[in-house]
């Protein structure tokens, strides 16, 4: 009895990881979206996507997150957990809530100002990343599909298969972005220095926090709960 209770323990921390995870990266999209200077590849298809079709985009997000979620249920359901369903339903509109709030109190930012917005967005994102990640509770529907071809289907390394696939959302980011009614001058706000430096320092930093916060607040929860099961 006392296993399984400290078990549930355990995996609720997980969830609360997942959870804390998932409504940090939500919040860095919409500062990255302030920032206007780029965002990862898979927002990148989203901007372009909320540029072409007129609904909220915290609804557009949970419809191609479902789109995604549908093919891993077909494909290979072993990716996918509570922090995936997390991540679908809470950050599109955790994002769009954060971006029409921040509006308010930054209007018309600088470049400066969108420089400094963007690295707190990095920072912000690679933290709650780090949670999210080290709960290990799923995987988001996108990450999802990398690792489908890579390992179910056999199609190459993961690496390699990701950065192909990250190359096709900013392709297919940048076409929808232009057929929705986006100029040319516009495309650096959703394909610019932030998918640069996003591509290249956040495997760092979130390993990083992975190794400084998340990981130890994990192992901190288990060590608890083996002491209170010594002491009764």
């Amino acid at each position: 009895m006392c296993y399984n209770y400290d078990m549930i323990k355990i995996n609720g921390r997980r969830v609360v990881m997942s959870l804390f995870g998932v409504i940090i990266c939500a919040i860095a999209v919409g500062i990255f979206k302030i920032a206007a200077l780029g965002v990862d590849p898979f927002q990148s298809l989203m901007s372009g996507l909320d540029q072409l079709i007129p609904i909220e985009f915290g609804t557009l997000y949970v419809i191609v997150n479902v789109i995604l979620l549908l093919f891993s249920l077909i494909v290979d359901r072993h990716n996918i957990g509570i922090a995936t369903f997390i991540n679908l339903f809470l950050l599109g509109y955790i994002t769009q809530f954060t971006y029409e709030w921040l509006q308010t109190w930054i209007i018309d930012p600088n470049l400066i100002v969108r420089f400094v917005c963007l690295i707190i967005g990095i920072v912000i994102i690679c933290f709650g990343s780090a949670f999210y990640m080290t709960a290990d509770l799923g995987v988001s529907t996108y990450d999802a599909v990398a690792i489908v071809m890579a390992y179910k289907w056999k199609l190459g390394k993961f690496k390699y298969i990701r950065i192909c696939t990250d190359v096709v959302c900013v392709i297919l980011g940048i076409t929808i972005f232009i057929i929705g009614g986006g100029t040319w001058g516009a495309v650096p706000t959703i394909v610019g220095a932030g998918t640069i430096i996003t591509a290249f320092f956040m495997g760092p930093l979130i390993e990083f926090f992975n190794e400084k916060v998340a990981r130890p607040f994990l192992a901190k929860g288990k060590s608890a709960d083996t002491e209170t099961t010594s002491a009764e």
